[in-house]
């Protein structure tokens, strides 16, 4: 889908992603009168969080859902008249550990929890009340999550709850996360509850790409324009203070531009004129990839919503049923599986084609489900993200690029400069919006 409208005004700012830093950033821009363009590499826009189409319905790509805590995209889903869009729900939460399926939703569940004995169960609890009692965060940046939950919670627990749930959201950097990264997880998490321990979340009718959707219609009503299936190859300078980005579609000139995608990406883009050491501090910091394997089924699994995989041996981080947060009634009837997985891009899951990926899936779920068989799956879909995750090692704040570049009128707005929370929409959009605060001369 590509949005188009002539730009109004004089001042041009050209903002190269079309996901919702970017699409934050454009809004408030064109909004306040500033010409703006959006050029997005794929044919959808919202970045992870783009949709497809299936059955006549419309599906994320890759999973998402907010928490209740969530300030920044509540406050412009209310801008938008999103609000009455938004469901929000308890939620079930259960852990796969020794072939054994626990839930583990609220307080009680921890108690009962018997992969762990009593009094680790406590220290468990313990550990998670502390966390979410750090404010100095900074303090935690010289160790890794590894090293801080083992001397929080004690070794079997490491070992049974964290160590699984580390390697398998980032593999191969387990035990060189930062505790950082952690720490605001467990407060997030903490934070979205409801008045019985229950997490509760939050989720948008028809998809999160309706929000992007919405916002590139707000932006072409406010003067701007969003240009969707338009790479970028190369950010240079244009002369007299001028930025051209052009790609195989042609070029467009502006006097700043905003770059949003992975680092990496925008070290090729700039790679003509950019210092060396700024290419390498765009560099530095390592990403990994998703592969995310959709399911629609005739029938349910069970009963849990997000299933957190506590066994190394299964191929996949994450097992969540959408239908039992969202009505199947929404899907004809049909139940809907997110099979999630971080890995690098060298990984041989991320290679393997669509039917590989799935006949390989099908074992490691029967183990999870013994009832499941393949004849209950209508359809399945195959979807990767090369630049999924940046991984947050210690000292990562020494590690992000400032948001002004080496130039005047270049700009970096990307999610791995969300810290010390992770990257997520609502933090997406808080600074995205800080970006355009910051080009039109307000304060920060």
């Amino acid at each position: 889908m590509t949005f188009h409208k002539t730009p109004l005004g004089a001042e041009r700012t050209t903002i190269v992603g079309g996901g919702f830093a970017g699409l934050s950033c454009a809004l408030d821009l064109a909004r306040q009168g500033q010409a703006v363009t959006v050029l997005e590499a794929e044919n959808t826009i919202g970045g992870l969080a783009g949709a497809f189409e299936t059955k006549g319905e419309r599906l994320d790509r890759f999973y998402h859902h907010w928490f209740t805590n969530d300030q920044e995209v509540m406050a412009l889903i209310e801008e938008l008249g999103l609000s009455k869009e938004v469901v929000t729900n308890p939620t079930n939460t259960g852990v796969f550990y020794a072939n054994k399926i626990f839930k583990l939703s609220t307080p009680l569940d921890l108690l009962k929890f018997t992969a762990l004995p009593l009094p680790d169960r406590i220290r468990l609890g313990l550990l998670t009340l502390r966390a979410r009692r750090v404010e100095d965060w900074m303090a935690l940046e010289d160790e890794t999550a590894a090293d801080w939950l083992r001397r929080l919670g004690g070794e079997r627990v490491y070992r049974i709850v964290w160590e699984p749930l580390l390697k398998g959201k980032f593999g191969p950097y387990a035990e060189t996360v930062s505790a950082v990264w952690f720490w605001n997880k467990l407060k997030l998490r903490g934070g979205s509850r409801g008045s019985s321990g229950e997490e509760r979340l939050a989720y948008l009718k028809g998809s999160f790409a309706r929000l992007a959707e919405t916002m590139a219609e707000a932006i072409i009503e406010a003067g701007g324009e969003v240009r969707s299936a338009t790479p970028v190859e190369r950010i240079e300078q244009a002369g007299e203070g001028r930025w051209r980005c052009s790609g195989p579609w042609g070029q467009i000139e502006s006097d700043r531009v905003v770059a949003t995608t992975a680092l990496p990406l925008i070290a090729d883009m700039v790679g003509s004129w950019a210092p060396e050491d700024y290419i390498a501090q765009l560099r530095q910091i390592d990403y990994l990839a998703n592969v995310c394997l959709v399911l629609r089924l005739d029938r349910s699994l069970s009963s849990t919503y997000w299933m957190n995989v506590n066994d190394t041996s299964f191929p996949y981080v994450g097992v969540i049923e959408h239908t039992n947060f969202e009505s199947a009634e929404n899907y004809g009837g049909d139940h809907v599986v997110y099979l999630s997985k971080y890995l690098p891009h060298t990984d041989e899951l991320y290679r393997m084609s669509d039917s590989e990926v799935l006949e390989f899936s099908l074992p490691h779920l029967k183990r999870m489900f013994p009832a499941f068989r393949s004849e209950w799956i209508r359809q399945s879909h195959v979807w990767r993200a090369r630049w999924s995750q940046p991984v947050v090692n210690k000292h990562y704040s020494r590690m992000i690029p400032a948001t002004d570049g080496p130039s005047p009128g270049f700009h970096i707005c990307s999610m791995a400069q969300i810290y010390p929370e992770d990257r997520g929409t609502n933090y997406a959009i808080r600074e995205g919006r800080k970006m355009a605060r910051h080009l039109v001369g307000q304060r920060v």
